[in-house]
């Protein structure tokens, strides 16, 4: 047989399902908002925020000595970050993200584009500014959301759909931030040039691994043919159980290294499934946006 009626693909083009998913955008990023209390974060600004233990390699004259002799170790007064701050989004719209099954409620590539649109639309409103890497310069504008969601409507009118799974290689301006949305099942190779190109001159960034449900409970057995999401070749398997364990295990491999990519650059890595709350992953990622800057080689995913 095919593979089973769960699974399902949009043929309709991403541009035009975007004024649902601006609205839905604008929604779910409202309801994180009210979990958002503040945006204070270390940096060059004027406003003292807090001590924290000095670590081993800063520079000694960051050490508060007053605040150090009260006790045995010495402190760091940080000040809060009054600069405004640069987010870069990019979200894969590559053919493998048209996918989706029944038992979640959006295909991979419109869950990405909810996320990416909802954190523009958060950090714009907490002070950043945002653009999507390759496609618009940053910008501050209360309309950010629609203002992305016209570039990615153009572009895939001029280009036509995107067959890219990886960002452009666009370094990110230093100190600012980058948000990759994709399900990146492309060699750990690429994806590791990738992230070195962009955060070449400085940027961190988080990575957000998107996966459809069935991806990772691989529910198939019996005679079942796996197509690949270009059409470009198929796999047909008497019985398709007996591949399970094979793919799991190729599947976690595949993770562990993606993440280990991700620890050596200093970004962050996360999995977001399209069956759970996109709430959930936006308002991590604005805390950790919205934590204190890291320190050099000091990040941990």
């Amino acid at each position: 047989m095919t593979l089973p009626a769960s699974i399902r693909r949009d043929a309709a083009t991403l541009s035009a399902r975007l004024p649902s998913l601006v609205i839905a955008a604008r929604r779910v990023a409202q309801t994180v908002r009210h979990g958002v209390h503040g945006r204070r974060r270390a940096g060059s600004g004027e406003t003292f925020w807090q001590f924290r233990p000095f670590l081993s390699g800063e520079p000694s004259s960051r050490v508060d000595w007053r605040r150090s002799a009260r006790e045995e170790r010495a402190f760091v007064r940080e000040r809060e970050w009054e600069a405004a701050h640069t987010v870069w989004i990019w979200f894969d719209r590559s053919p493998s993200m048209q996918f989706g099954s029944s038992l979640a409620p959006a295909t991979k590539i419109d869950r990405a584009a909810l996320l990416a649109l909802a954190f523009a639309d958060l950090c714009v409103r907490g002070g950043e500014r945002a653009g999507l890497l390759g496609l618009t310069r940053p910008m501050a504008t209360p309309g950010v959301v629609e203002r992305f969601a016209e570039a990615i409507a153009t572009d895939e009118r001029l280009h036509g759909a995107s067959q890219a799974p990886l960002p452009p290689a666009l370094p990110a301006a230093a100190r600012s931030m980058v948000l990759m949305l994709g399900d990146f099942l492309s060699e750990p190779e690429a994806v590791a040039r990738a992230i070195r190109a962009v955060s070449a001159e400085g940027a961190i960034g988080e990575l957000v691994m998107i996966v459809d449900p069935i991806e990772e409970t691989y529910p198939f057995s019996g005679n079942t043919e796996f197509l690949h999401p270009a059409g470009s070749m198929n796999l047909l398997t008497p019985r398709a159980q007996n591949l399970r364990d094979a793919y799991l295990g190729r599947l976690a491999a595949h993770r562990e290294t993606i993440r280990g990519i991700c620890a050596r650059a200093g970004w962050g890595m996360s999995i977001h499934r399209t069956d759970s709350s996109p709430a959930e992953v936006l308002l991590a990622l604005r805390m950790r946006l919205s934590a204190p800057e890291p320190i050099a080689g000091l990040r941990s995913a």
